[in-house]
């Protein structure tokens, strides 16, 4: 209901609606927690895979693959989905598939059953963009900064979390029982979310753009298929050049017809911008950091002392020390705000590359005892968290309201991206200094320390081009509904949103 005369001009403001939905955050991050719960099912029995489903390594590793390729294509897919037809509707599509993911792996020993279900479950990835825009829509302004910064971290925090989780699991139960326990956990985010979470009103114009969908999906599987199996393929064998020179075409060709799409899936006019542009480009940088620490510190921690440098953890207790990793994260997110709101994001960025730096650094010396992958796990915990906390904010503030989900979604893509760059590599170089002990090759101290070196190499790289972003500043903004002249509550409601050096040009006089 609108306000009378009498009412505006005593200066009266009504209760924005949106305070009272405070019950929107915890569910939609505990949303994105279960998302990355399904990422890091596996980790505990990836070594006894191939035993589990009767095939060899080489041909167990597409569990793993098939999740990581469903999740980057769905991501920008799901983003534009909802920016469509609705956000809350595709996030709860998203978990839906999830679950049936689930479900199918949890009752199956068949490999081809398996990679169909783990795809299913990756498909849910488009959870983490949908939530951060939904959050945009709903939410006052003072809460935004905190929530997308917990809604961003929340792949780490459930990764962290779910480690010793679905170990103690593993170690004491049918290793289906992790998809059960997954499919649980996604059955009562779609509770949460349809009971709390409302459907925004906006929506982008246009219509969906499925060429695009069928092309971006296409050249994405070309080019990560090549970046995750190049290590047993061979890096310079037919399959793994061909596959990056059809991906080159295929995205070539995309971007063209995106250009010339009137609707198009991704806006790459947009994706230009230098806020955009370069907060992508920094994404992929963080992804890699972010997964390196995943990937040494527990098979350092699980090593046999008798190698002169593995710390002789057991799976639950590596879990346990890698843990504060995800934590910390979590707790990071007030902080985020707070800086963000006297500095801006751009600030919290950098800041949060240089202490990954810093714990990265100081990791090539901290390896000799457990307590110490304790500290670094909380210290890049921390400046991973800042960083993840910083990009959605960025990307909001550069693009329109009703383009959130997708330019979100493709942000999200290129973290993947970084991840599975980071997989490949240090996968590669784990794999060529490990030497041999006993039946098996396991790696060496020398490939750990050139890990670590690659990901501060990357975290540095992310940082010189983070000092390029234009700086954003608050301003007081009037938020209207996509209902034109009628505004939400009926009323103007006053808020503070970042603006870019892009829109601040636009509108000087």
């Amino acid at each position: 209901m609108r306000r009378t005369t009498n009412e505006q001009q005593a200066g009266e403001t009504p209760p924005d609606p949106r305070e009272g939905r405070s019950g929107v955050v915890p569910v939609l991050a505990f949303a994105g927690i279960t998302v990355a719960v399904m990422q890091t099912l596996l980790v505990p029995v990836i070594k006894d895979l191939p035993s589990l489903l009767g095939t060899d390594p080489a041909d167990a590793t597409w569990v793993m693959t098939a999740t990581l390729l469903a999740g980057a294509v769905a991501t920008p897919i799901m983003g534009r989905l909802g920016d469509l037809y609705g956000k809350r509707r595709m996030l709860l599509a998203s978990l839906a598939v999830m679950v049936v993911g689930s479900l199918i792996c949890a009752s199956t020993d068949d490999l081809v059953v398996m990679i169909v279900g783990r795809a299913l479950q990756g498909f849910a990835m488009g959870a983490i963009p949908l939530g951060i825009g939904i959050m945009r829509d709903v939410l006052p302004p003072r809460k935004l900064g905190s929530a997308m910064a917990l809604m961003s971290s929340s792949i780490g925090v459930g990764g962290g979390l779910a480690l010793p989780a679905a170990a103690v699991i593993a170690q004491h139960a049918d290793w289906h029982a992790l998809f059960l326990s997954s499919a649980a956990l996604g059955v009562l985010a779609m509770t949460l979310t349809f009971l709390v979470v409302p459907e925004p009103p906006l929506r982008a114009p246009g219509r969906f753009d499925l060429v695009g969908a069928l092309g971006l999906s296409l050249g994405l599987v070309c080019l990560l298929l090549p970046v995750t199996k190049g290590g047993d393929w061979g890096w310079t064998s037919p399959p793994t050049l061909g596959l990056i020179a059809a991906s080159l075409v295929i995205l070539v060709l995309w971007g063209l017809f995106e250009l010339r799409s009137p609707a198009p899936l991704v806006d790459l006019r947009t994706s230009a911008r230098r806020e955009v542009l370069l907060t992508n480009l920094v994404s992929i940088m963080v992804g890699v950091a972010f997964y390196a620490v995943s990937l040494v510190l527990p098979q350092l921690l699980q090593l046999p002392e008798s190698t002169g440098y593995g710390l002789g953890q057991s799976m639950v207790m590596a879990g346990l020390c890698v843990a504060p990793l995800g934590v910390t994260m979590m707790f990071v997110a007030p902080l985020y705000a707070r800086i963000s709101a006297r500095r801006g994001p751009k600030t919290t960025l950098m800041l949060g590359m240089l202490v990954i730096a810093v714990g990265y650094g100081a990791g090539l010396g901290l390896m000799s005892a457990a307590w110490q992958t304790v500290v670094i796990a909380v210290v890049l915990g921390a400046g991973i968290g800042l960083a993840y906390s910083s990009l959605p904010a960025l990307i909001i503030g550069a693009v329109d309201a009703s383009e959130t989900g997708a330019a979100n979604g493709l942000n999200t893509l290129m973290r993947s991206i970084g991840t599975s760059l980071s997989s490949a590599v240090i996968g590669m170089v784990l794999a060529n200094t490990s030497v041999r002990m006993g039946s098996v090759d396991v790696p060496t101290m020398e490939g750990f320390r050139t890990s670590f070196m690659i990901a501060t190499g990357a975290v540095l790289v992310g940082l010189a081009l983070a000092a390029f972003l234009p700086a954003q500043r608050p301003r007081p903004v009037l938020l209207a509904s996509s209902a034109g002249d009628e505004l939400a509550a009926g009323e103007p409601v006053p808020a503070t949103v970042p603006v870019s050096a892009t829109e601040r040009r636009t509108s000087a006089p």
